[in-house]
């Protein structure tokens, strides 16, 4: 009876009563295709056409064979180190290996960036139980509280405008102060012909519409303006998780009530008032995109902490600011010269 041989590169019938050695003529390895050429790892010829690949003759003469040979496991993807030690091994001797390669890793899509323009919204703070005993011994924000209410007891004057930052009203009488004050929490920024607040960001070249725009923010009136406030370059850093970047502002005894942080997807605001008299801006675009919802403000007694939920895990932010971020000193810099821009660092 005709039997088909199994040995690689044989492929013939042959009659087992005839089988003697010699007779049949097979490669002992196993294919090899590397860098598209092709051979036997038990001989060294190599061709680029597979129909070549399929003529070259074996190397090895035996007898047939109806038994299939067992598959060959693909051995593991080595390192450079490691296939030169495999190379080693070949050469004294060894068993050679066969190159595996993967496919490549599919492009990750590329997701549209929010605009920083978006509308910003102004994250909850909580005041941790340090910062409020340690606001209680402060004597004074104390003595700044009474002197401020025994100015309006009396002495203010009737027509005296508000002093918060785009509100338009003026003292009429103890009514005012029960009236809603709508103002800008930022400061004006006059760039390269545009003119917007730093907290809501809608951008106008006419001057006149940019003193007309609403404010963003609801409060009481000031009608007595408080004392210079003097901007300080302070330290902050920041780190990162899986799904949140949390900013640092390292700012002793800070301000609940005059301190806001306001955020978008891809922007962020941070003022901080601290110990009676200091101020600190943070004027960032964002690396990454955020998630407001989820973000939120902790103040503590010596520092106040910003925690940006990660809209995804993915990528990693390589630094906080995808440009250079704006300080306090920045903002300053624009009313001395337009279009100036302010140191980089993470660390002030």
């Amino acid at each position: 009876m005709s039997l088909l041989c199994y040995n690689r590169g044989c492929g013939q019938r042959f009659d087992a009563d005839s089988n003697d050695d010699g007779c049949c003529i097979h490669h002992p390895g196993v294919p090899v295709f590397h860098d598209a050429l092709k051979g036997w790892s038990c001989c060294k010829r190599r061709t680029t056409d597979f129909s070549d690949f399929l003529g070259i003759p074996g190397c090895t003469s035996g007898r047939h064979s109806n038994v299939k040979p067992p598959e060959a496991v693909k051995p593991e993807v080595r390192s450079d180190k490691e296939r030169e030690a495999g190379d080693a091994g070949t050469e004294r001797g060894g068993a050679e290996f066969t190159m595996v390669h993967t496919a490549p890793p599919k492009p990750i899509e590329r997701v549209e960036r929010p605009s920083p323009d978006e509308p910003m919204v102004e994250l909850p703070i909580t005041v941790a139980t340090s910062l409020r005993q340690a606001l209680e011994k402060v004597t004074i924000g104390a003595k700044e509280t009474q002197k401020a209410e025994e100015v309006l007891d009396g002495m203010v004057q009737l027509g005296t405008l508000c002093k918060n930052s785009g509100c338009s009203k003026s003292y009429q009488g103890p009514e005012s102060d029960r009236e809603d004050c709508v103002y800008h929490t930022g400061g004006p920024v006059f760039h390269e012909g545009v003119k917007f607040w730093s907290c809501c960001r809608r951008k106008t070249s006419d001057f006149n519409t940019f003193l007309s725009q609403p404010g963003c923010h609801r409060a009481t009136h000031v009608w007595v303006k408080a004392e210079c406030r003097k901007a300080v370059p302070c330290r902050y850093d920041w780190h990162q998780t899986a799904t949140q970047v949390v900013v640092t502002v390292y700012a002793r005894h800070g301000n609940p009530h005059a301190t806001h942080v306001l955020a978008n997807r891809t922007h962020l605001i941070v003022r901080v008032e601290f110990e009676g008299d200091k101020e600190f801006n943070l004027d960032v675009d964002l690396f990454g995109v955020i998630d407001p919802a989820g973000s939120s403000v902790a103040m503590a007694a010596s520092k106040v902490e910003v925690t940006l939920a990660k809209s995804s895990p993915r990528p990693r932010w390589a630094s906080l600011a995808q440009h250079h971020p704006r300080t306090q000193r920045d903002h300053a810099d624009d009313d001395a010269d337009e279009g100036d821009e302010g140191d980089e660092g993470e660390r002030y």
